[in-house]
């Protein structure tokens, strides 16, 4: 197999990027395709060599302001000569899947989520006034869905929502969590920690809300459009808002953390087994991909209703003492690397073979 690679972007540094990584190290001689790259961000995680960037990067502050280059995306997507290879593995959220690959070749495409802007416009973009940029972006986006030879989903609750969206069947295949990154802590601590990019879908909002109602010290680590408007929420609450946080020290937050928190419902969310790695519990949103990710009484709690008076009772009786951290390191390695990358591997073959036989 001539294997390439394509990701959306590599300028930023979040739970898609780091399961991408894993991706790439399956295939360590593809080159990457994507349309834009920082290696300040994401660097350490794939290899500057490998990577060929889409002509929107030689756009000025491109990778600052990439989110106003969305209707932009398809055609850099579509641009790609990828005629060398027969072999194409996409990663997704929203744009890879476009890509148009050669005749005979085979495109599996790992699917972290049905684009937002298609089904969670009002959650994702929230201005009416984008509506008539995004509409025509919908459309394409459904006949891009048809491209791929194979669909991969991080999750049960993502293959539901490609059915749902795109008509399309999926092999699900979680992603996998860094384990070796996350050391067992102690849980010395009396915080409750977060780590995740601030966008408004993700519900950090009612995080912070609820801490304030059960008076519990929660730590938020990220950054994000939504980092203003939520440093301003917590202010003068319990919370605290740390920005960027690197590996290290988010190892050591979660370690010492009482739980860590989900909020919002996540298509995956990768924070329960990183928690669970620590030797952590993590509390979740009774929804998305949690239900798969966490064993209710065992590696964590969920709260049903998404108002700051539900996850605040959930806060205000959690006793950590219940959680063994031999469990819930346990658990977390269920969802290795090796484990993903030889179950990819072997999807990829199998696609690559009935492929190329019709």
């Amino acid at each position: 197999m001539r294997v390439a690679l394509v990701h959306d972007y590599l300028n930023q540094r979040g739970g898609a990027e780091r399961v991408f990584a894993h991706i790439a190290r399956a295939y360590p001689d593809a080159p990457i395709y994507t349309a834009l790259f920082d290696p300040r961000q994401t660097g350490d995680l794939v290899d500057a060599a490998r990577v060929h960037t889409s002509y929107l990067a030689k756009i000025p502050g491109a990778n600052a302001y990439f989110r106003f280059l969305a209707p932009l995306y398809p055609r850099a997507f579509e641009a790609f000569d990828l005629s060398g290879y027969d072999t194409i593995v996409s990663s997704t959220t929203a744009w890879a899947k476009g890509v148009c690959v050669p005749p005979g070749a085979v495109h599996v495409c790992y699917i972290n989520t049905v684009s937002r802007f298609a089904f969670a416009y009002d959650q994702y973009v929230g201005t009416p006034l984008a509506r008539p940029l995004i509409a025509p972006l919908v459309e394409w986006d459904k006949r891009a869905a048809q491209r791929p030879t194979q669909f991969v989903a991080n999750s049960r609750n993502v293959a539901e929502r490609i059915k749902r969206y795109y008509g399309r069947d999926s092999i699900v295949l979680h992603c996998p969590v860094d384990i070796d990154r996350f050391t067992v802590g102690n849980g010395c601590g009396e915080h409750f920690f977060i780590a995740s990019r601030l966008l408004q879908y993700k519900r950090i909002d009612l995080a912070i809300r609820a801490a304030a109602l059960a008076k519990v010290p929660l730590m938020v680590a990220g950054t994000g459009p939504a980092e203003d408007s939520l440093r301003e929420l917590a202010r003068g609450t319990t919370t605290t808002m740390l920005g960027y946080v690197d590996d290290d020290r988010v190892n050591e937050l979660l370690g010492t953390a009482r739980a860590a928190i989900l909020p919002g419902e996540e298509d995956f969310g990768l924070l329960p087994l990183e928690a669970a790695a620590c030797g952590r519990a993590t509390i979740a949103y009774r929804g998305g991909g949690a239900r798969e990710t966490i064993r209710e009484g065992e590696t964590g709690e969920f709260f049903d209703e998404r108002t700051p008076e539900s996850l605040a009772a959930v806060l205000r009786a959690f006793d950590e003492r219940r959680y063994d951290a031999v469990t819930l390191r346990a658990h977390a390695q269920m969802f290795s690397p090796p484990r993903f990358i030889e179950r990819l591997r072997a999807i990829v073959e199998q696609t690559f073979i009935i492929g190329t036989s019709l």
